[in-house]
């Protein structure tokens, strides 16, 4: 009761959503079912606020991003439990992400880290090499980034740039190419018998859906800046970006460091099962205890590169 002006006047009761009435007689709208937006606190509350209206398009797809959110969560718990475990035992977790230009690349690293103790994981994102860089051995700037002990770092693009996109875009010469695949299985057998885990993932994507995320970013004043020339020309030598990548992949796959092929057309499908291949390449403490998802990758999403497979692009 609220008292107000000398009167006393029955406090309001808030407003219960409800939506509108639709074409169907599906829609469930019973009183004890619906829930006031003030009491909407977590995902399972707004599970609730959607199931009345579960028959709309646009409420399937609001279930679909709750599940998703609700599958990220608990692998996100899973990847805190990892780092804990690369800490204690002081263990070096190098993961690639690779792909062409809008693969969700850096998406689906911002899932990896959002959670993680930022002490002890790093995103390396190189720049174009200086003078003097471009005077030393190809791989030193990328070995000066690798993990140190209890340590995870993930390289947005790596040392794969020389396999793809330089040559493709004529930022180095034949001889540097060629020479760079006769060292790189070396290198990273180096890194292999040194400890290091090494992950190579390479998100692959159809040349309309490109097409489709270039003109999102073009539209939206928040993203423009993902843009670069490079990015711009890709569309037109998609074909020679095809080219250079199958001979990366004939070339540097090995039963030590092998490629890993992601389906990304669905960002959310890549993201869990990149995060659920990690999790389940790896032997750490307390792995999938309390959890409610599995950490097996969609084989449909997610597999090892095949000679005989044919990918998206």
């Amino acid at each position: 009761m609220n008292k107000k002006n000398g009167k006393i006047t029955a406090k309001k009761t808030p407003k219960v959503w409800r939506p509108k009435e639709l074409s169907h007689n599906k829609v469930n709208t019973k009183k004890n079912q619906s829930i006031t937006l003030d009491e909407i606190i977590d995902l399972e509350d707004i599970n609730d606020f959607t199931r009345v209206f579960e028959s709309s398009n646009k409420a399937q797809k609001l279930v679909q991003i709750i599940d998703y959110q609700k599958e990220l969560e608990q692998l996100q718990v899973e990847l805190i439990k990892l780092q804990q475990w690369v800490m204690k035992t002081n263990q070096r977790v190098a993961i690639l992400f690779e792909g062409r230009d809008a693969a969700g690349k850096g998406g689906s690293i911002r899932r990896f880290i959002e959670h993680l103790n930022p002490r002890s994981m790093r995103v390396v994102a190189l720049p174009k090499p200086t003078e003097v860089e471009m005077g030393q051995w190809y791989f030193q700037r990328y070995i000066n980034q690798l993990p140190n002990p209890g340590e995870i770092v993930f390289f947005d693009r790596s040392w794969y740039n020389r396999a793809v996109v330089e040559p493709v875009n004529g930022f180095c010469t034949k001889k540097q190419y060629k020479q760079f695949l006769v060292q790189v299985s070396d290198f990273e057998h180096m890194l292999y018998e040194d400890g290091i885990i090494l992950f190579k993932f390479w998100f692959s994507i159809s040349k309309s859906e490109q097409l489709k995320r270039f003109n999102k970013r073009m539209q939206n004043p928040l993203k423009q800046w993902k843009i670069s020339p490079v990015d711009l020309k890709a569309q037109d030598l998609w074909d020679k970006y095809t080219h250079y990548k199958e001979e990366m992949f004939y070339k540097t796959h090995s039963s030590y460091s092998p490629w890993i092929i992601v389906q990304a057309n669905v960002k959310k499908e890549a993201r869990l099962a990149s995060i659920r291949y990690v999790l389940d390449h790896i032997d750490y403490e307390n792995k999938g205890v309390g959890s409610k998802t599995s950490l097996h990758p969609d084989p449909n999403v997610i597999q090892r590169f095949h000679r005989r497979d044919k990918q998206l692009d």
